[in-house]
């Protein structure tokens, strides 16, 4: 078992904090909202942001709303956001020292610095907002919000004579193409997250319990200056590995059994999701190398079709689900000897990009600069086994390229890495 100080050198042994150049400039926000703007030209579009309790947040550190963040990348709370098809205006609080002894000074409408810090040339007070909404949207027969945002109601009672209308839709279809800063904050998350990966195969030992993993993990987030996990970690062994979604994290791992690592950091706002599924002992029984081998070919099978016009969609010619599927189904037989595409009970993959699962129009079919992840997986709880391989892929003119490449899944590898030091 893997000593406290062997833990830190871990850490302490990853990529460095993402250095400020590679962060999204306010230039690309602006653009953003300008294809926003000419894309919605029948309204105004008005977007909140999150807002903060009055002390802090108690469960966890304040983090933006992620389509006002894709617009503004404004990370403070209780802003607004106006667009028009010929002005665009941010609203900002102005100062509360009271609140500021408890949750830290922030921006304000006042600051002689705001439009510089905010990339608006329009920053007014938030307090003025519902005071400026009437010739704000005086000429506005529409008015685009997000509609599961709470203030959307209100909105409606404000101007009741308004049809609302959702923002979402417009506002994912920009943000399933990525540019090449959202893919270099991206990129950063990966390696990252392949980090702790990695230090989680050095510690893996029986007797650990998943939490153990899991605290490996997220220090490995932390030591690099990454905010959170981007979703609760699954750190599934034995039969938890076949519940898709597991995340209690509290059983103890015995040897002979598989362990499902479903974990990615976020930073900078943007997620990684990687799974690997690994031996708790370091080595596969033959079992499980021949589950194993049928989920990596089917895999392979669809990270070579991916390309432009494929679909994520269970149905249809090009489908990426059916490769899979079908490529399942074909190979090995259950303890019964039926085949294993009933044991493939979810989808494929998903857009990952500022939200893990991140927002998409599902009618439109992959195109060039699209970020997804690709993991098929067999669940066959009778035999006490789950096995998910996940890798994040870049689609391109002409195919795709693997951004997670750099964490080994052959089985040799997996064994090499977990074994050699031990």
């Amino acid at each position: 078992m893997r000593t406290l100080g062997t833990l830190a050198l871990l850490c302490l042994a990853s990529a460095t904090a993402l250095p400020s150049q590679d962060r999204i400039p306010l230039d690309e926000y602006a653009s953003r909202r300008a294809a926003l703007r000419n894309s919605l030209t029948d309204g105004v579009t008005i977007l909140f942001g999150r807002t903060e309790r009055e002390r802090g947040e108690t469960r966890s550190s304040f983090y933006q709303e992620p389509n006002f963040y894709y617009l503004t990348g404004w990370e403070e709370p209780n802003a607004i956001l106006v667009l028009s098809p010929q002005r665009e205006i941010f609203f900002v609080p102005r100062r509360n020292p009271e609140r500021e002894k408890w949750t830290g000074r922030k921006a304000a409408a006042e600051d002689s610095d705001i439009g510089r810090r905010t990339g608006f040339e329009n920053v007014e007070a938030a307090e003025t907002f519902e005071s400026r909404l009437a010739a704000i949207s005086a000429d506005a027969a529409r008015i685009y919000t997000l509609s599961e945002s709470p203030w959307t109601e209100k909105l409606q009672s404000m101007l009741p004579l308004r049809e609302i209308a959702d923002a979402a839709p417009a506002i994912a279809r920009l943000r399933m193409t990525k540019s090449k800063a959202e893919l270099a904050v991206m990129e950063f998350a990966i390696r990252v997250t392949m980090d702790a990966h990695r230090a989680s195969w050095k510690r893996m030992s029986p007797g650990l319990h998943e939490y153990q993993i899991g605290a490996t993990m997220t220090a490995v987030f932390q030591e690099n200056g990454c905010q959170r996990p981007a979703y609760a970690l699954i750190i599934g062994s034995g039969a938890n590995g076949a519940v898709l979604h597991y995340s209690r994290n509290t059983r103890r791992m015995d040897g002979g059994e598989l362990v499902v690592i479903d974990v990615g950091a976020e930073c900078a706002a943007y997620a990684a999701d990687i799974t690997r599924t690994i031996p708790v002992s370091g080595r596969f029984t033959e079992r499980q190398k021949e589950l194993y081998a049928i989920v990596l070919g089917a895999q392979k099978a669809v990270i070579a079709a991916t390309k432009p016009g494929m679909t994520l969609a269970r149905t249809g010619p090009n489908s990426l689900y059916r490769i899979a599927y079908e490529y399942l189904d074909s190979h090995g037989k259950d303890l019964q000897g039926q085949s294993l595409g009933r044991y493939f009970t979810h989808g494929i993959g998903h857009h990952i990009g500022l939200a893990v699962h991140d927002a998409n129009d599902p009618a439109l079919p992959l195109a060039a600069g699209m970020v997804i992840t690709v993991e098929p997986g067999l669940y066959i709880p009778e035999e006490g086994i789950g096995i998910r391989i996940e890798d994040m892929l870049l689609v391109t003119e002409d195919g795709a390229k693997v951004l997670t490449a750099g964490l080994p899944k052959e089985i040799p590898e997996i064994e090499g890495a977990m074994t050699g030091g031990k």
